[in-house]
């Protein structure tokens, strides 16, 4: 299946990448490779997530869920598989995040599964600089193309954030649609 993107939509994703820094941007001669990236989030985590049940609609109700965030090593290190296991007023709902980690682009895609809907979504593709990670992806919410980014922040030995936020205009304004505070599971 092929998508298409309308001209604008790609066009504004191409700004919005362009005026990204390179994916862990290093000083002049200096080549940083980010394959480690990404070990903060190994291990067991709890996890309070604040969903918005209609981004970029004006609505702004949104659904919380609490639960349990684990991520594990595979093939050697090279790829990491988080699951996700949470409570909300729906019931029980489970995720899946497979991370894998480009070593000649020196950047990191992010691929989430949905256990009630099992296809994968746009990877999000993007890397580290300054202790933050953005990845950004390009969607399609309600039929509209929009940019995504998704953004891991306030990073510490027990704890980080992660945020992802739409642009329906091309990365001029963004609205948080989905957050997540993680903690870790004492061994």
């Amino acid at each position: 299946m092929r998508l298409s993107i309308p001209r604008h939509a790609f066009a504004a994703a191409c700004i919005v990448l362009a005026c990204m820094p390179p994916a862990g941007a290093a000083p002049a001669g200096a080549v940083r490779d980010g394959a480690h990236d990404f070990d903060f989030n190994l291990g067991t985590w709890t996890t309070h997530i604040r969903r918005l049940l209609h981004p970029l609609s004006g609505d702004k109700s949104a659904v919380e869920l609490k639960g349990t965030v684990t991520v594990r090593p595979v093939w050697g290190g090279r790829a990491m598989l988080e699951e996700i296991e949470t409570d909300g007023p729906q019931g029980h709902w489970q995720g899946a995040t497979l991370f894998l980690y480009d070593p000649a682009a020196r950047q990191w895609s992010q691929t989430f599964f949905n256990s009630q809907h099992p296809l994968p979504g746009s990877s999000l593709v993007g890397g580290f600089a300054n202790g933050r990670g953005e990845l950004y992806a390009q969607d399609s919410i309600g039929g509209r193309m929009v940019l995504v980014r998704g953004t891991w922040s306030e990073i510490a030995a027990d704890s980080h954030r992660y945020e992802e936020a739409y642009s329906g205009d091309g990365g001029r304004t963004w609205e948080t649609a989905f957050s997540a505070r993680l903690e870790r599971v004492a061994p």
